[in-house]
């Protein structure tokens, strides 16, 4: 089985930091590879892999302003359509552009759908799912207008995240800093517990950081930035809780269930996937409102950590995700033979 793996351009595959599609996209490539699987990644060329790495752009635009986004993404789609004949199958994690060229090939495409943010987007999509299989990351992702070939959700590789069955006493925020992420929500549901509350993630949103992050900041309120390796690992398993007050339909949260591989519940709003990833009192909290999450930093001292670390073992890791996309590879070539 020879399988074209189309990564984003945005950020390096992996990310150096943050970048959660090239980050699924390198751990599905490397779990394929291990299991025997000739993949070919298309990426940025200063991305790391055990595949056979193939493409054309020097460097991810966040990271190089002399990539141009729009003209290197084309140009990174035609060096990979060009040679689709070369493999039984692409797997395309680089969003609807690819779609365009769904017509001018015979070889067939899997595209898994990181997140549908809007109708806006349903004419790149609808009128190529007769020749697309799409993929969505969550049951609660899923438009009605799309027929899809699978819903998988992402895994992580357990070994990865340290499982610490004590925790801490203080609380986490870990994400975007952007209104639709809760930060603002994560203050103040810490400042009425009375606990510490350290803060990680890019600031994706200026305005809203000075706002809302900024004046808030105190010795018990944190502000880390970014963060990675060990001190990433320490962070997400030395909380009492991760704070994911959302305020839009989340369609995965890989910090949610990174969180809970190091055995810290999740305080989490009831929206998008996170009743699929948090077992409501036993691995976190589903709360509608922030009175409710208020409320949801006593309770959670309740919950069993290593039930929580358990859960990701069984529902989230790497191998049940490989799994599961080469059983719809598996499935679409064989549609493919039939035909």
């Amino acid at each position: 089985m020879r399988i074209a793996m189309l990564a984003p351009i945005a950020w390096r595959t992996p990310p150096r930091h943050y970048g959660p599609w090239e980050l699924v996209t390198s751990l599905l490539t490397e779990a394929l590879v291990a299991r025997g699987v000739d993949v070919t990644l298309f990426a940025t060329l200063d991305s790391v892999t055990s595949a056979t790495l193939d493409g054309v752009v020097p460097a991810s635009y966040n990271e190089d302003p002399s990539i141009d986004a729009k003209v290197w993404e084309f140009r990174h789609l035609s060096h990979l359509f060009a040679r689709a004949d070369q493999f039984d199958l692409i797997h395309n994690q680089a969003d609807f552009p690819a779609h365009a060229f769904a017509p001018l090939t015979n070889t067939p495409i899997v595209t898994t759908i990181h997140g549908f943010s809007s109708d806006r987007i349903l004419p790149m999509y609808a009128p190529f799912q007769d020749r697309v299989h799409y993929v969505a990351i969550s049951e609660a992702d899923r438009h009605p207008a799309l027929r899809y070939a699978a819903t998988i959700h992402h895994g992580i590789p357990l070994d990865s995240f340290a499982f610490d069955p004590v925790g801490g006493e203080g609380l986490l925020f870990f994400g975007r800093i952007h209104p639709d992420k809760g930060a603002k929500e994560a203050i103040a549901v810490a400042s009425a517990s009375g606990r510490t509350l350290d803060m990680y993630g890019v600031v994706q949103d200026e305005g809203y950081h000075a706002r809302e992050v900024i004046p808030a900041l105190s010795p018990s309120i944190r502000y880390h930035g970014v963060v990675g390796g060990a001190d990433r690992i320490h962070a997400l398993g030395g909380a009492r809780a991760l704070l994911h007050l959302i305020n839009f339909d989340e369609p995965f949260g890989l910090s949610v269930i990174e969180a809970m591989a190091c055995g810290t519940p999740v305080i989490a709003i009831r929206r998008g996937s996170m009743p699929e990833l948090i077992e409501h009192g036993v691995t976190g909290m589903l709360v509608d409102t922030i009175d409710e999450a208020n409320a949801a930093v006593d309770a959670v001292g309740d919950i069993d950590r290593s039930v929580v670390r358990r859960s990701v073992s069984e529902r989230f890791s790497i191998d049940r995700m490989a799994d599961a996309y080469l059983a719809l590879y598996r499935d679409v070539l064989g549609e493919a033979a039939a035909r």
